[in-house]
């Protein structure tokens, strides 16, 4: 809670420091600010947190967790910002505090006790992304981005809406305990709960990102900023599944032999459209957009075998998926920013001027292609394991023969950086970059290689 009031604060300081024209002092201020809340939120770790304010939000556990790695990430995309908003517009407090803002409606998502909370976190949330991904306002595709997110936007809050609103008519509450006690006690539930599950997944599934919900992804993805893309990619995406966990284990797990088959088919379609479609793109950012929604598949499984340890398995692969997204886009900003190119070929040679950076890379897309000794390998074990004891062997074989295709287009660019030489100038490294690419690479490889230091922290 303490979090929420610290990050909701610093985006109003930081409007004003933006009044005052101190621009110098913005970066450092929101990074302060945003290590504070996250020492705040590591503080009540063990305060074992009842429902508060009408038991509209409760900060368990679950929340504490979800809540730091959300911070953190978001410390690590901000310290790539800098000298980024100001080749946009000379207004870079009002983006640094949409930033901030949304990050105050993600740690309403990942606490909600309520309905109506989790429906006023997505807003808060998704209305600061709508115009962070239209800031470059004479770019066509930026334009093109905001806008389809918004109306997809628009399109999912209605689904949300509409399900909430149904289940609310089933069981007369919103509140998450109460709901989870009707569908104990109730020997007959009524038509309008089911409907109303169908279409709050629908609604959810399309916040992630998750097929055949997907199609806003690829071009909001590619036409936003690329940073403001390195924030949807991992914290909105975390916060995403993180809150769908939260409904369906605490709330709708009853009911799971309705609704999961319902996920595994959307899995198996986000597996295999991701995969599929990212081996013929020949652009890194619009790859990366393609396999995020194959992860999103991935991601799924923690909820197809629901149970205790599923809050554990989504959370060591939102870890991995995010630290290696942060050094794939930090590549990809530098790599855009002094290229103005983002093709598989701009990658050529870069191992032989910029060994450091194409070290990093090296380790983020072992990582992503699951290949062992990395965090991403820790993170799909996690999560095939877990589904392979709820007896879904076949789902599992066909995610391994995705994970395989996976493999294919990450090492492409490996191959590019290493085994296709080039006459090319150095790309200028800033040290802000180094320190996020030094720390998310050795992330990786500790989460790898000791996956207990955060596995059984819930």
């Amino acid at each position: 809670m303490n979090a929420l009031i610290t990050i909701s604060l610093l985006a109003i300081l930081i409007l004003y420091l933006g009044l005052f024209k101190a621009k110098r002092a913005l970066l450092p201020v929101t990074l302060l600010g945003l290590t504070g809340a996250f020492v705040l939120t590591v503080i009540e770790w063990n305060s074992y947190a009842q429902p508060i304010f009408n038991n509209m939000m409760q900060f368990d556990r679950f929340a504490v967790v979800f809540s730091g790695i959300t911070i953190l990430t978001t410390v690590l995309v901000l310290i790539l910002s800098k000298d980024y908003f100001e080749r946009i517009s000379a207004n870079v407090a009002e983006y640094y505090a949409l930033i901030l803002f949304s990050l105050a409606g993600i740690i309403i998502m990942v606490s909600y006790h309520n309905l109506s909370m989790l429906f006023i976190g997505i807003e808060i949330m998704s209305v600061s992304l709508y115009i962070l991904a239209g800031i470059k306002k004479r770019d066509f595709s930026s334009n093109e981005a905001a806008l389809k997110y918004f109306l997809m936007g628009a399109f999912s809050t209605g689904f949300l809406l509409f399900g909430t609103a149904l289940i609310y008519g089933a069981t007369g509450s919103f509140d998450l305990a109460e709901i989870r006690e009707y569908l104990v006690s109730s020997t007959k539930s009524s038509p309008l709960l089911y409907s109303g599950i169908i279409l709050l997944i629908v609604g959810l599934c399309f916040k992630v990102g998750a097929a055949p919900f997907h199609f806003w992804t690829p071009d909001v993805y590619e036409g936003s900023p690329s940073l403001i893309t390195a924030y949807m990619s991992t914290v909105v995406k975390t916060a995403g599944f993180a809150a769908f966990l939260r409904i369906m284990l605490y709330c709708f797990a009853p009911k799971q032999e309705f609704w999961i088959p319902m996920i595994v088919a959307i899995a198996a379609l986000s597996l295999l459209i991701g995969n599929v479609t990212a081996v013929y793109q020949q652009h890194f950012k619009r790859m990366l957009a393609y396999s995020s929604i194959s992860h999103a598949g991935y991601m799924l499984f923690g909820l197809i075998a629901l149970n205790a340890s599923s809050v554990n398995a989504l959370f060591v692969y939102a870890a991995a998926y995010s630290v290696a997204s942060v050094i794939a886009f930090a590549a990809l900003i530098l790599l855009q920013r002094q290229t103005g190119n983002d093709s598989f070929d701009s990658f050529n040679g870069i191992a032989r001027k910029n060994p450091f950076l194409a070290f990093t890379l090296t380790i983020a897309m072992l990582s992503l292609a699951g290949i062992p000794l990395t965090a991403g390998f820790v993170g799909k074990f996690m999560m095939f394991s877990r589904t392979l004891s709820a007896y879904h062997t076949i789902l599992v074989v066909f995610a391994v023969i995705n994970a395989v295709i996976g493999i294919f287009y990450y090492f492409r660019v490996i191959i590019s950086m290493y085994f296709k030489p080039e006459e090319r100038a150095e790309l200028t490294v800033p040290t802000g970059f180094k320190i996020v690419l030094a720390f998310s690479a050795l992330a990786t490889v500790v989460l790898g290689i000791y996956p207990e230091f955060i596995a059984s922290l819930i």
